[in-house]
């Protein structure tokens, strides 16, 4: 997952290809307020306004063919029209469709801010947006249809997620160019998974802080965010079951479901994480009898002792705890860097490990079989909700006895790990792969190891979610496979940046990468170009 402290190593969907069809728009005939009418009409038009005729219309054919909004991640498809496209006026609004009315918090969203108002379920008029739910043959759910013509725009998508998506074009135009391009996008994700990791266990971050980075998110339509909150420094979340292991320093039940409350409005879902049987240090500090130690006696930092029944007891009753707590549809249980693993002989350095494989899987067993047992057992705790559940990719082992549970999903994050292979190793076996690449996704607080603080010019010219380790990409052959990324924000040197230095460091990378999962052609802006519109879209 990621080293702990210099000179350490401790721990660590298919792709949819079919375009949207694009719904016909009938608009009424009522004249377009002043703000949203064309430019140049003649000084009697003017005049015929203020005497309430309509005014004449300019001609479609006076404006040159659009171009594409400008926007972070770009459209995946526009259709050009001639036309003078549409910006929020004196009388624009954001009314919502028949039939739409779970669009309410993103309409009032919208208006507030394009700064007009916010009309609910009435029919739209001129320099009006209309959001829409409508089934059909849209192109999944986070898909939407964008049209602007005749100085109205409407925003139409089978599913909440993509109609925001949809408002974040919109938004991110008007704040690029004060318009939206007369024209047709037809816009889907490339990647169904695209999110931030956020190491909160090393390093305490505030609440609104956490929930300003929602909402940096969601402008650049990433869905998920990632907390782990446990680990060998911290245990950052309040706990009922367990109240002595959490840190001074940490976050209230009510806090957290204000983030994820937020986060639910923004279409973003939280993945909590307790990393095990690893990084357990600040679980084990009020319980030492459960820590791991070898045939001498010593302790092995951060490793609970899995041959006891009741290590897995209080890490259960943690699993359960912040299951009830957090209602997306993704758990993260860890699994990477057990350091009885790291040995030459684990079965010799750990005779109580190896004793308790044979035990539960038979003669042939090692300490492997029982950490991947361990980790299976920790998903079949989660998993009644019908959760996803995501695992470190050193946590999966080539042969052995026993075989990790087939539908974990694999965040691959290295293969310079003791256990760690390359990602065609897991790709071959079928298993589905989340790309978090520390060569370009891993933000590692005081750079320790060898780690750089990545940079969105690298990100952006360099990775894509077929790079899974180092630089080199694997074949697309496997496209189906690779669920998506997550740019991760690792505190080994928990102090070497100031929360808000974290947040412009992280900044440009995160708008790269969200380029990089929603649409997969190669980007037309150079990097400049790219940085400068980044600039002045994202807030």
């Amino acid at each position: 997952m990621r080293w702990n402290s210099p000179g350490t190593l401790v721990g660590g969907a298919a792709v949819v290809a079919a375009a949207v069809t694009l719904t016909v728009v009938a608009w009424s005939d009522t004249t377009p307020s002043d703000r949203g009418a064309p430019t140049g009409t003649s000084a009697d038009a003017s005049s015929a306004r203020s005497d309430t005729r309509p005014a004449a219309p300019t001609p479609s054919g006076s404006f040159a063919l659009s171009k594409a909004p400008r926007t972070v991640p770009s459209v995946r498809e526009h259709e050009a029209a001639r036309g003078p496209g549409w910006r929020p006026g004196g009388n624009s609004g954001v009314v919502i469709a028949k039939n739409s009315g779970k669009l309410a918090d993103e309409g009032k969203l919208l208006a507030s801010e394009l700064k007009i108002d916010y009309r609910g379920a009435v029919a739209a008029k001129a320099g009006d947006v209309e959001l829409a739910l409508e089934s059909g043959k849209q192109a999944g759910p986070e898909s939407y249809t964008l049209t602007a013509r005749e100085g109205r725009v409407r925003i139409a998508g089978p599913d909440e997620a993509g109609v925001f998506y949809g408002t974040r074009t919109l938004k991110q135009s008007v704040l690029a160019d004060g318009a939206i391009p007369e024209g047709v996008v037809r816009d889907r994700p490339d990647r169904p998974q695209r999110g931030l990791n956020l190491d909160i266990a090393r390093k305490y971050y505030t609440p609104g802080w956490i929930e300003d980075r929602l909402r940096e998110m969601a402008d650049l339509k990433l869905n998920q965010l990632g907390l782990h909150f446990s680990d060998d420094q911290g245990f950052r979340i309040a706990s009922d079951t367990h109240p002595e292991i959490v840190s001074e320093q940490h976050l209230t039940k009510a806090q957290v479901r204000g983030i994820i409350a937020l986060a639910s409005r923004l279409h973003i879902t939280i993945i909590p994480e307790i990393d095990s049987p690893g990084h357990l240090g600040a679980v084990m500090a009020p319980h030492p009898e459960l820590q791991l130690r070898n045939a001498n006696g010593q302790i092995t930092r951060g490793a609970i002792d899995i041959s006891k029944p009741a290590a897995a007891k209080i890490v259960d009753e943690l699993l359960r705890e912040y299951d009830t707590l957090f209602p997306g549809p993704f758990w993260h249980i860890g699994a990477d860097e057990y350091q009885a693993l790291v040995v030459r002989n684990p079965e010799a350095s750990f005779p109580q490990l190896a004793a308790a494989a044979r035990k539960k899987y038979g003669a042939d067993a090692t300490v492997q079989d029982l950490a991947t047992g361990w980790m299976n057992d920790r998903a079949a705790v989660v998993r009644p909700k019908k959760r996803d559940v995501q695992a470190w990719n050193d946590g999966f082992f080539a042969g052995g006895v026993v075989k990790a549970d087939q539908d974990l999903q694999v965040n691959y994050w290295t293969g310079r790990e003791i256990g760690a292979r390359p990602p065609l190793d897991y790709l071959r076996e079928g298993r589905p792969v989340v790309n978090l690449n520390d060569e370009f996704l891993y933000y590692v607080l005081g750079q320790p190891n060898n780690f750089v603080y990545p940079t969105g010019q690298r990100i952006y010219e360099q990775w894509t979610p077929f790079v899974l380790r180092g630089t080199t990409p694997v074949p697309r052959k496997y496209s189906k496979q690779i669920l998506g990324a997550r740019f991760a924000v690792w505190g080994d040197i928990a102090n070497a940046q100031t929360q808000d230095q974290v947040a412009a460091g992280i900044r440009l990378p995160l708008a790269a990468m969200s380029q990089k999962v929603w649409n997969p052609v190669q980007p037309s802006l150079t990097w400049p170009q790219f940085r400068a519109l980044a600039n002045k879209v994202t807030e």
